[in-house]
């Protein structure tokens, strides 16, 4: 479904979907958890493609941000692989993606289209008494900043309950951590998110930056939309 809003906080949401079931890998389970960026004059989406059985990253593209084209699956030789987060600056001349919900493996392309991976390309894994310590996911897509590139991620513990945090990695070397949260920028409190179809979900999936605000979007308890808003003040390098 698609919702627009002029500031940010209210939206009216439009009785129009962009994105629906049509290929064979999401006619049961559908298309989820969505990530946007932009590059030159084309809008890029990674979802979840989900069959019921099994995720698998997918892949779309828009001039309007109404009209999609499906591209497929990313990477159609793993058998489960979701949460793409794409970092829309070049990095070594290649497009870099973060990916996958048990450890995040990374991705390069040349053209946002086609991707290469391995499952041996591991940056970032789940920590033993963290808050992290079962999991971990790519949040939004990564933004560039002047002290490397910044991702928001989410993590959960043995009790499934899922926080966000945020890893630092090199421009140099987009493998290499530079510095991670020990504790969440974000965590299950209110009701709405600690009871719902999935409790104790705080989940984020985008982020807007504006005059120095930056407003994290998350689904909580799998049920709601939920909208945190801090003032930070950091030179983000822009595509």
């Amino acid at each position: 479904m698609l919702a627009i809003s002029y500031d940010g906080i209210h939206f009216e949401k439009l009785n129009l979907t962009v994105i629906y079931p049509t290929l064979k890998e999401e006619l049961i389970g559908g298309c989820e958890d969505p990530r946007i960026v932009k590059v030159n004059d084309t809008y890029y989406m990674t979802y979840t493609a989900y069959d019921g059985k099994t995720a698998r990253l997918a892949l779309a593209r828009s001039k309007d941000f109404i009209h999609w084209e499906k591209l497929g699956i990313v990477f159609p030789e793993w058998s489960w692989c979701k949460s793409g987060a794409i970092l829309p600056v070049k990095i070594n001349g290649k497009y870099i993606t973060y990916f996958g919900d048990s450890n995040i493996w990374i991705a390069y392309s040349d053209d946002m289209i086609h991707w290469v991976t391995s499952g041996d390309w591991v940056v970032l894994k789940p920590r033993l008494g963290y808050f992290d310590s079962k999991l971990v996911e790519p949040g939004p897509p990564p933004i560039l900043i002047d002290a490397g590139i910044l991702l928001i991620y989410n993590g959960a513990n043995e009790n499934n309950r899922y926080s966000v945090g945020w890893v630092l990695f090199s421009k140099e070397d987009p493998t290499k951590v530079i510095a991670r949260a020990e504790v969440p920028i974000l965590e299950p409190e209110y009701g709405w998110e600690t009871r719902g179809q999935v409790p104790n979900v705080t989940f984020a999936t985008a982020l807007i930056i504006l005059d120095n605000k930056w407003y994290l979007y998350y689904g909580a308890a799998d049920t709601y939309i939920g909208l945190a808003i801090a003032n930070i003040s950091l030179n983000v390098i822009q595509p």
